[in-house]
Protein backbone atom coordinates (compact mmCIF):
# COMPACT_ATOMS: atom_id res chain seq x y z
CA UNK A 1 0.00 0.00 0.00
CA UNK A 2 1.36 3.40 -1.02
CA UNK A 3 1.06 5.96 1.83
CA UNK A 4 1.86 9.02 -0.26
CA UNK A 5 -0.55 11.92 -0.64
CA UNK A 6 -2.39 11.37 -3.90
CA UNK A 7 -2.24 14.23 -6.35
CA UNK A 8 -5.44 14.49 -8.36
CA UNK A 9 -5.74 16.81 -11.32
CA UNK A 10 -9.04 18.50 -12.07
CA UNK A 11 -9.44 20.25 -15.41
CA UNK A 12 -12.55 22.16 -16.41
CA UNK A 13 -12.46 22.49 -20.20
CA UNK A 14 -14.69 25.46 -20.96
CA UNK A 15 -14.27 28.52 -23.15
CA UNK A 16 -16.69 30.55 -21.02
CA UNK A 17 -15.41 29.50 -17.58
CA UNK A 18 -11.79 30.07 -18.65
CA UNK A 19 -12.75 33.57 -19.84
CA UNK A 20 -14.50 34.34 -16.54
CA UNK A 21 -17.94 34.57 -18.19
CA UNK A 22 -19.37 32.09 -15.72
CA UNK A 23 -18.31 30.31 -12.56
CA UNK A 24 -16.39 27.04 -12.66
CA UNK A 25 -19.11 24.86 -11.16
CA UNK A 26 -18.01 21.59 -12.87
CA UNK A 27 -14.50 21.66 -11.40
CA UNK A 28 -15.89 22.50 -7.97
CA UNK A 29 -18.38 19.61 -8.28
CA UNK A 30 -15.55 17.17 -9.00
CA UNK A 31 -13.53 18.41 -6.00
CA UNK A 32 -16.56 18.24 -3.69
CA UNK A 33 -17.33 14.69 -4.83
CA UNK A 34 -13.72 13.60 -4.23
CA UNK A 35 -13.87 15.16 -0.75
CA UNK A 36 -16.91 12.97 -0.03
CA UNK A 37 -15.40 9.82 -1.55
CA UNK A 38 -11.88 9.88 -0.14
CA UNK A 39 -10.60 9.40 3.40
CA UNK A 40 -6.97 9.14 2.33
CA UNK A 41 -5.15 12.44 1.95
CA UNK A 42 -5.16 14.03 -1.48
CA UNK A 43 -3.91 17.21 -3.06
CA UNK A 44 -5.83 19.02 -5.78
CA UNK A 45 -4.01 20.23 -8.90
CA UNK A 46 -6.44 22.51 -10.72
CA UNK A 47 -6.91 24.16 -14.10
CA UNK A 48 -9.66 25.89 -16.05
CA UNK A 49 -8.79 26.07 -19.73
CA UNK A 50 -10.52 26.79 -23.05
CA UNK A 51 -11.63 24.13 -25.53
CA UNK A 52 -8.32 24.07 -27.42
CA UNK A 53 -6.87 20.63 -28.11
CA UNK A 54 -3.23 21.69 -27.81
CA UNK A 55 -3.92 23.35 -24.42
CA UNK A 56 -5.80 20.29 -23.16
CA UNK A 57 -2.94 18.00 -24.24
CA UNK A 58 -0.35 20.30 -22.67
CA UNK A 59 -2.28 20.47 -19.38
CA UNK A 60 -2.78 16.69 -19.26
CA UNK A 61 0.94 16.10 -19.86
CA UNK A 62 1.96 18.72 -17.28
CA UNK A 63 -0.34 17.25 -14.61
CA UNK A 64 0.73 13.65 -15.21
CA UNK A 65 4.42 14.00 -16.07
CA UNK A 66 5.54 17.13 -14.21
CA UNK A 67 3.09 17.45 -11.31
CA UNK A 68 2.85 13.66 -10.67
CA UNK A 69 -0.94 13.38 -10.61
CA UNK A 70 -2.09 9.78 -10.27
CA UNK A 71 -5.59 10.65 -11.46
CA UNK A 72 -6.70 13.47 -13.75
CA UNK A 73 -10.41 14.16 -14.16
CA UNK A 74 -11.61 16.49 -16.87
CA UNK A 75 -15.06 18.01 -17.28
CA UNK A 76 -16.50 19.34 -20.50
CA UNK A 77 -15.65 19.12 -24.16
CA UNK A 78 -17.06 15.61 -24.63
CA UNK A 79 -20.04 16.37 -26.87
CA UNK A 80 -20.36 16.44 -30.67
CA UNK A 81 -19.88 20.22 -31.09
CA UNK A 82 -16.99 21.41 -33.24
CA UNK A 83 -15.01 22.74 -30.24
CA UNK A 84 -15.56 19.59 -28.12
CA UNK A 85 -12.10 18.02 -28.37
CA UNK A 86 -11.33 16.68 -24.89
CA UNK A 87 -11.51 12.99 -25.95
CA UNK A 88 -9.17 13.64 -28.89
CA UNK A 89 -6.65 15.32 -26.58
CA UNK A 90 -6.91 12.46 -24.09
CA UNK A 91 -6.41 9.83 -26.80
CA UNK A 92 -3.40 11.73 -28.15
CA UNK A 93 -1.53 11.73 -24.81
CA UNK A 94 -2.47 8.25 -23.54
CA UNK A 95 -0.64 5.00 -24.22
CA UNK A 96 -3.63 2.79 -23.34
CA UNK A 97 -7.29 3.63 -23.73
CA UNK A 98 -9.84 2.38 -21.21
CA UNK A 99 -13.13 2.45 -23.17
CA UNK A 100 -15.12 0.71 -20.43
CA UNK A 101 -15.21 3.95 -18.43
CA UNK A 102 -16.95 5.84 -21.24
CA UNK A 103 -19.29 2.95 -21.95
CA UNK A 104 -20.40 2.81 -18.31
CA UNK A 105 -20.79 6.60 -18.04
CA UNK A 106 -22.97 6.75 -21.17
CA UNK A 107 -25.04 3.80 -19.93
CA UNK A 108 -25.58 5.51 -16.57
CA UNK A 109 -26.44 8.86 -18.19
CA UNK A 110 -29.00 7.20 -20.47
CA UNK A 111 -31.08 6.51 -17.34
CA UNK A 112 -31.59 10.28 -17.08
CA UNK A 113 -31.38 11.80 -20.59
CA UNK A 114 -31.76 10.30 -24.08
CA UNK A 115 -29.04 12.64 -25.39
CA UNK A 116 -26.38 10.72 -23.43
CA UNK A 117 -25.62 8.88 -26.67
CA UNK A 118 -24.11 12.15 -27.92
CA UNK A 119 -21.48 12.10 -25.18
CA UNK A 120 -17.97 10.88 -25.97
CA UNK A 121 -16.48 10.40 -22.51
CA UNK A 122 -13.44 8.20 -22.41
CA UNK A 123 -10.49 7.32 -20.20
CA UNK A 124 -6.88 6.33 -20.69
CA UNK A 125 -3.56 5.62 -19.06
CA UNK A 126 -0.49 7.82 -19.35
CA UNK A 127 2.47 6.42 -17.44
CA UNK A 128 1.21 5.76 -13.93
CA UNK A 129 -1.80 8.06 -14.24
CA UNK A 130 -5.43 7.49 -15.14
CA UNK A 131 -7.16 10.24 -17.12
CA UNK A 132 -10.97 10.30 -17.16
CA UNK A 133 -13.20 12.60 -19.22
CA UNK A 134 -16.51 13.56 -17.58
CA UNK A 135 -19.40 15.62 -18.95
CA UNK A 136 -19.59 19.30 -18.03
CA UNK A 137 -22.81 19.49 -16.00
CA UNK A 138 -22.43 19.05 -12.20
CA UNK A 139 -25.43 16.69 -11.89
CA UNK A 140 -24.10 14.48 -14.71
CA UNK A 141 -20.60 14.62 -13.20
CA UNK A 142 -21.87 13.10 -9.96
CA UNK A 143 -23.94 10.46 -11.76
CA UNK A 144 -20.94 9.41 -13.84
CA UNK A 145 -18.48 9.49 -10.95
CA UNK A 146 -20.81 7.37 -8.80
CA UNK A 147 -20.89 4.81 -11.63
CA UNK A 148 -17.16 4.55 -12.42
CA UNK A 149 -15.38 5.45 -9.20
CA UNK A 150 -15.64 1.97 -7.62
CA UNK A 151 -13.12 0.78 -10.27
CA UNK A 152 -10.72 3.72 -10.02
CA UNK A 153 -8.76 2.83 -6.84
CA UNK A 154 -7.99 -0.68 -8.13
CA UNK A 155 -7.03 0.68 -11.55
CA UNK A 156 -4.59 3.04 -9.82
CA UNK A 157 -3.21 0.08 -7.83
CA UNK A 158 -2.61 -1.84 -11.06
CA UNK A 159 -0.67 1.00 -12.73
CA UNK A 160 1.47 1.78 -9.68
CA UNK A 161 -0.22 5.07 -8.81
CA UNK A 162 -1.17 6.50 -5.41
CA UNK A 163 -3.34 4.41 -3.12
CA UNK A 164 -6.85 5.79 -2.61
CA UNK A 165 -8.84 4.85 0.47
CA UNK A 166 -12.55 5.59 0.24
CA UNK A 167 -15.30 6.44 2.68
CA UNK A 168 -17.24 3.22 2.21
CA UNK A 169 -20.40 4.82 3.58
CA UNK A 170 -20.36 6.99 0.45
CA UNK A 171 -18.67 4.87 -2.26
CA UNK A 172 -17.45 1.28 -2.15
CA UNK A 173 -14.32 0.63 -4.21
CA UNK A 174 -13.80 -2.82 -5.64
CA UNK A 175 -10.47 -4.47 -4.91
CA UNK A 176 -10.15 -8.24 -5.31
CA UNK A 177 -9.40 -10.12 -2.15
CA UNK A 178 -5.80 -11.30 -1.91
CA UNK A 179 -5.32 -15.04 -2.33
Amino acid sequence: MNEQIAKIGIINVSDRASAGIYEDTPGKAIAATLDEYLVSPWEKVYAVIPDEQHLIEKTLVRMTDEQSCSLVITSGGTGPALRDVTPEATEKVCTKMMPGFGELMRNESLKYVPTAILSRQTAGIRGSALIINLPGKPKAIRQCMDAVFPAIPYCLDLIGAAYLECNEDVIRPFRPKSS
